[in-house]
């Protein structure tokens, strides 16, 4: 007698047959279904915010070594920050930030892909990263289309506001092919996560 699998189970078994190209579209889909799901559970658009924020800062709690330098992020800051009333220091080094942090995971990353095998313990740090550019990145998506773009014109003028926006999505996208074979190694039941060649 055959044993029933589990829906869970059975979708991933499913999902894991598809070729790159279904799989690239269910990825897109799903992304675009949660950033809808979103908008309609979450009423304040901060809380997003607030939610990326803080599994940002468990993450960061979890591994605290970074990025000590990045000259290129320096450089950009430079060229291009807002152009907001604050102090010119001040909005150049929110320009740093921002540009850092779309980054700063690039070395961890290269290093888990040169060892193809990611331990727990980091594999479960990057992908609360991964979950917290995600929410981040809902939250800027969501306040520009609530906003009807005006929040682009607070942000300031020139390339700052749709460089934030494309910093995010970097971000997003950077973190968003390890997550993915985080959450296939969850469902396999693998302690540690293995990644094939070429993946980052």
């Amino acid at each position: 007698m055959r044993t029933q699998k589990r829906p869970i189970h059975a979708v991933s078994m499913w999902v894991r047959r598809q070729p790159p190209k279904v799989k690239a579209f269910l990825a897109v889909v799903s992304g675009m279904a949660a950033l809808v799901l979103l908008r309609v559970i979450v009423n304040d658009h901060d809380n997003l915010f607030v939610a990326a924020e803080a599994v940002h800062s468990i993450g960061i709690s979890v591994l605290i070594y970074k990025l000590t330098k990045e000259k290129t992020c320096a450089v950009l800051a430079l060229c291009i920050h807002p152009t907001t009333s604050h102090n010119l220091l001040n909005r150049i080094s929110w320009a740093f930030c921002v540009y850092l942090e779309a980054v700063s995971v690039l070395p961890q990353l290269r290093v888990m892909q040169n060892t193809k095998i990611v331990e727990p313990f980091t594999a479960h740090y990057v992908f609360a990263l991964g979950v917290a550019r995600f929410l981040s990145c809902a939250h800027w998506v969501l306040q520009v289309l609530d906003s009807r773009g005006r929040l682009l014109v607070a942000l300031g003028y020139g390339l700052w506001p749709s460089m934030v926006l494309i910093s995010e999505i970097v971000q997003t996208f950077i973190l968003a092919d390890f997550c993915y074979y985080y959450i296939k190694s969850v469902f396999g039941g693998q302690l540690v996560l293995r990644l094939p060649s070429g993946v980052v």
